[in-house]
């Protein structure tokens, strides 16, 4: 990994990540990259419940071993944020209280996922709509008057649940007979059922895409190239353009980040 790392230092932006739950192996890898090359790393601290103090004591011996020249990244990872969670930004609170003050970080986001996990008993009635739980931490986290609050940056997980993004590749046999198509409002994901299969397989899909761009909270097919997509979508006809599993959940993933960058803006 050092090897691959050192070799493309200077053609990408990326940096490596690390963390205290990581291999000693790997925790070295990342901090000889950072020394070496001065591009920086990044911590990332993973506190999907409350915080403990084997975390707090992990993070300090990682910070101990930073070299002194090498700008680091704090990212404190909450994982998913649901209804299960309703002192997230608390915790959020308490842990930045602890690690703020270890390092002079060059950066420091606090990361979460809000999305439901996609069910067919989610959606046994078609349509499901579940708040967006990791936002409205956000918000509750930023409304406190801790002077660190406003470094702050916002980390997203896209519209797919934690557990879905951690999930290995597909086993090519085919899944089930429905898809999600899905859609973010101020409030709320909204996901809306439709089908993989059949012969009513397209006009099901599109009579879905109008569903979306009726709601209330549809911002307009020029919002961006997720809301087009389900304009061509429910305009078009035949089964061309109505997408696949993968092309639902891009569409869905480019509007979805397209309108919290928007909502990230003063």
């Amino acid at each position: 990994m050092a090897h691959v790392l050192s070799a493309d230092v200077e053609v990408s932006p990326l940096r490596p990540v690390t963390g205290p739950e990581r291999p000693e192996g790997h925790q070295a890898a990342v901090l000889e990259h950072a020394r070496s090359t001065a591009s920086g790393l990044a911590i990332r601290v993973m506190m999907p419940g409350e915080g403990d103090d084997a975390v707090a004591h992990g993070v300090r011996d990682l910070v101990a071993r930073v070299d002194p020249a090498v700008e680091a990244d704090l990212l404190l990872d909450l994982g998913a944020v649901r209804a299960d969670r309703p002192d997230a930004a608390k915790e959020s609170l308490r842990a930045l209280d602890a690690l703020m003050p270890l390092m002079p970080w060059r950066t420091a986001a606090v990361l979460g996922g809000g999305f439901p996990d996609v069910t067919a008993r989610l959606l046994e009635h078609g349509t499901a709509v579940e708040p967006r739980w990791d936002w409205l931490a956000w918000r509750e986290l930023t409304s406190s008057t801790r002077e660190f609050v406003r470094r702050l940056e916002y980390g997203d997980y896209g519209i797919d649940s934690t557990r879905g993004i951690a999930r290995g590749p597909s086993s090519g046999k085919g899944g089930p007979p429905w898809g999600v198509l899905r859609y973010t409002t101020d409030e709320s994901f909204v996901l809306m059922n439709v089908l993989t299969r059949g012969d009513d397989r397209a006009a099901a899909i599109r009579a879905v895409a109008w569903e979306i761009l009726a709601l209330p909270d549809f911002r307009g097919a020029t919002a961006g190239v997720g809301e087009a997509w389900l304009r061509d979508c429910a305009r078009g006809e035949g089964p061309r353009g109505t997408g696949n599993a993968a092309i639902w959940l891009r569409a869905g993933n480019v509007q979805h980040m397209t309108y919290v960058a928007r909502s990230l803006q003063p």
